[in-house]
């Protein structure tokens, strides 16, 4: 039997068809998908072995590239649009661990498709997509994060469009600061980037939500923390407060001044290294010596038993 000849592989997803139609036959395909230097993302599209990333994410939007080889009139949408916008989850996993969701015009697909790759069938504004930094197209930031804000509870859409707000305040300016996100003027025009997003999903139960969004909140359990104070009607805190101390200004995560009360939701990420928790102390103590009362709770808090922060709140306000 005559070995079969090795061939370039290819360094972007690649269709069968293009391959046979480059002279590729089938029998060199099979050869170097079984030699291992030929990878199959998805059935009949294929890409050099070697080019095949060991991060999740990178792999889930190379399934996608892969998806729009067979219909590239698709777009990146709803999980793997907020994975190439690197958007917030509101749960304890990543929107890339989903499947890979493509929306097609409707007269491209006569119906929605499930399973390992989710197809929608709808039409887009042009104003709602765009290219990311690698060139995938893609639905808006803000399109995507009412795609999948829509449905969810308060709490969990505001995760969402939070982080979206976030995005949509630093691309207006050069290099984002903390006063940019506290901009009233940023902050609205982002807002109503939200809006405008929704009115064409027609997603109208979001319009409440959309009005709570606030870009100075800067992580999923601050986002989770605020839906549920609201939820409980506590009294709306001050965002990244700016208080001024001995030790220097200092911006706590949630601020009532009338109670002089902080409140701080601790995450992991905030002592990623062995002085971050002796200096988040002396930040406490700083803070205390000024008169200002604290309730801390953990991000872990918000996300399991979030009536026990409500309330320990709660009993720190009266």
């Amino acid at each position: 039997m005559r070995t079969p000849k090795p061939f370039a592989l290819p360094v972007r997803p690649v269709q069968r068809s293009t391959l046979v139609a480059s002279g590729i036959s089938g029998q060199m395909i099979a050869t170097a998908q079984a030699s291992g230097r030929l990878h199959r993302i998805r059935r009949g599209v294929f890409i050099d072995a070697a080019l095949w990333p060991d991060d999740p994410r990178e792999q889930h939007l190379l399934r996608a590239v892969a998806e729009l080889e067979l219909f590239p009139a698709g777009v990146l949408s709803h999980q793997t649009a907020a994975t190439s916008w690197n958007l917030p989850h509101p749960g304890f996993t990543d929107w890339h661990a989903g499947p890979v969701s493509i929306t097609l015009p409707r007269v491209e697909a006569a119906r929605s498709r499930s399973g390992p790759v989710l197809h929608h069938v709808q039409s887009l504004p042009a104003a709602q997509v765009t290219r990311d930094s690698s060139g995938r197209p893609v639905t808006s930031v803000a399109r995507t994060a009412i795609d999948l804000a829509a449905g969810r509870s308060l709490p969990d859409a505001l995760v969402i469009l939070d982080g979206a707000a976030r995005l949509l305040c630093a691309s207006m300016v050069v290099r984002p600061r903390r006063s940019d996100f506290a901009n009233p003027r940023l902050i609205e025009s982002a807002r109503q980037n939200l809006r405008q997003a929704s009115l064409t999903r027609r997603a109208a139960s979001l319009s409440a939500v959309i009005d709570l969004a606030d870009p100075r909140r800067e992580s999923p359990p601050e986002s989770l923390s605020s839906g549920y104070f609201h939820l409980a009607g506590l009294p709306a805190p001050h965002l990244q407060a700016e208080l001024r101390t001995p030790s220097g200004r200092l911006y706590p995560d949630f601020f009532w001044p009338q109670a002089r009360l902080i409140g701080e939701c601790d995450g992991a990420l905030k002592y990623v290294d062995e002085t971050a928790y002796v200096r988040e102390k002396q930040r406490e103590q700083a803070l205390r010596d000024e008169g200002y009362r604290m309730v801390r709770w953990l991000a872990r808090e918000i996300m399991i038993c979030p009536q026990v922060v409500v309330e320990r709140v709660a009993r720190a306000l009266c």
